[in-house]
């Protein structure tokens, strides 16, 4: 049964205040951004919203404040895990300051980026998380013309929209394949996700190839392929470069599912790693410290990554000043036993 307020009506601020023993402001202050107020005032309301089942009228306040206490976050494929820790540090941060979050994938796709972000500014969102670092010009001009804190996560760009919390993907492709041939390997190849639309494969290749300058080797082609995330897919990929006759010792794979799938053709095969072939992969998963053997990686802290987007969004919305920030979170070589 529907609990009613003062008069028999609906159950408003006003009740709840009364209730606690607070002003409206305080009631209002701690239901939007629950760390203005003392723990001990935020405790009584939350008992009173609780017992009355009160539930505030956000459409209302966005329409008064033309913004909602909400957040869209946009990334390329909510299939990822790697995206995880990176969307649960953005969300803990959000809810500890009273805002929410709304979780949209794009598909790769910067048309459907495009849509996607009209959609959550239609919807009054306060703020932006986008993975991407490009976007369509119809994307970027909604952005602006919408005047919300952006912050991108998956790239360190020269010029972000507004905000920017990432690492270089060229100085980490070029670390790491510096960091094989500093290890003796000569023919090293190189497995990117699909380039069209991702500037993160883009730089990534640059980066590899960068560092095969710097060591003094020369660029082979038939070492660089493309290959959709995937098991089956990196077991493909390495099977494609094993057989171009070209005495490949090392194969860096941007992408860690398909450093995984390449691992375990190689198992199925009777490969040895790394004696017969070396393998470097990007981004830690989990997993790659309990393969046999374990898998030499590039450690990208994403849940500082979410954290401190977040916490520049949360900064924003309380009036810090608008200016373009950049945040290198920087990256990590791990070595393990495939190389």
């Amino acid at each position: 049964m529907k609990k009613k307020g003062r008069g028999g009506g609906a159950i408003t601020m006003g009740d709840i205040a009364r209730h606690a023993g607070v002003s409206p402001m305080t009631v209002s202050r701690a239901l939007r951004e629950p760390g203005t107020v003392s723990d001990k005032m935020r405790r009584k309301v939350d008992a009173a919203v609780r017992q009355f089942g009160y539930l505030p009228n956000r459409i209302a306040g966005s329409l008064s404040s033309r913004r909602s206490n909400i957040v869209g976050l946009v990334v390329p494929s909510i299939r990822n895990s790697l995206y995880a820790s990176m969307i649960q540090s953005v969300s803990d941060v959000l809810r500890a300051n009273g805002l929410h979050l709304i979780i949209a994938d794009s598909g790769h796709s910067l048309a459907e980026e495009e849509a996607l972000v009209a959609a959550l500014l239609a919807q009054r969102v306060c703020g932006l998380v986008l993975h991407n670092t490009v976007h369509s010009k119809r994307g970027c001009d909604l952005v602006r013309v919408a005047g919300v804190p952006v912050v991108e996560t998956g790239n360190l760009v020269a010029r972000p929209l507004d905000m920017a919390v990432s690492y270089s993907n060229f100085d980490a492709a070029k670390a790491m394949t510096v960091h094989l041939g500093r290890l003796g390997y000569r023919k090293i190849g190189f497995v990117t996700l699909p380039l069209r639309d991702n500037d993160r494969s883009k730089e990534r290749r640059r980066g590899y190839l960068a560092a095969l300058k710097e060591l003094g080797l020369p660029v082979d082609h038939d070492l660089v392929l493309e290959a959709v995330g995937g098991l089956n897919e990196g077991a493909d990929a390495l099977v494609r470069l094993m057989q171009t006759g070209s005495d490949i010792d090392a194969v860096f794979f941007a992408g860690d599912v398909l450093a995984l799938g390449a691992l375990f053709e190689c198992q199925r095969r009777g490969w040895n790693v790394p004696g017969r072939i070396a393998i470097a992969s990007f981004d830690d998963l989990d997993l790659l410290r309990h393969t046999v053997p374990t898998v030499t990686t590039l450690r990208v802290p994403r849940a500082e990554i979410g954290r401190r987007s977040a916490e520049l969004l949360v900064n924003r919305l309380r009036g810090a000043p608008p200016e373009r920030v950049r945040i290198d979170v920087g990256f990590e070589i791990v070595q393990r036993d495939s190389t």
